[in-house]
C-alpha cells in the first residue's frame, strides 16, 4: 500500500512538473516572438463600389420595391439598393 502512495505521489508530481515546463517555455517563446519579431501589417485594397442603380437589372429592382411596399403596406420606400 505504501508502495502504491508513492508511485502515484511521484508520478504526479512528475506530470505536474512537466506541465509547468511546458507552459513556462510555450509563454518565453510567446513572449520572445512578440518582442522581436515584428507582426506582418495586411493592408487591404479598398474596391471601387459601381453605381449600384446601374448594376441591378429592372425586373430585380422592381421586385424589390413591390416586395417592401407590400411589407410595409405601402408606407416604406426603397432609397438605395447595394449589394453586400
Amino acid at each position: 500500500m505504501e508502495l502504491a502512495l508513492l508511485l502515484l505521489l511521484v508520478g504526479m508530481l512528475t506530470v505536474m512538473v512537466a506541465l509547468f515546463l511546458v507552459v513556462g517555455v510555450g509563454n518565453m517563446m510567446i513572449r520572445f516572438a512578440n518582442k522581436f519579431l515584428p507582426a506582418e501589417v495586411v493592408t487591404k485594397a479598398k474596391k471601387s463600389v459601381p453605381n449600384a442603380r446601374t448594376t441591378i437589372p429592372a425586373n430585380t429592382m422592381a421586385a424589390i420595391v413591390s416586395a417592401v411596399s407590400t411589407v410595409t403596406q405601402g408606407k416604406g420606400t426603397v432609397v438605395n439598393v447595394q449589394k453586400v
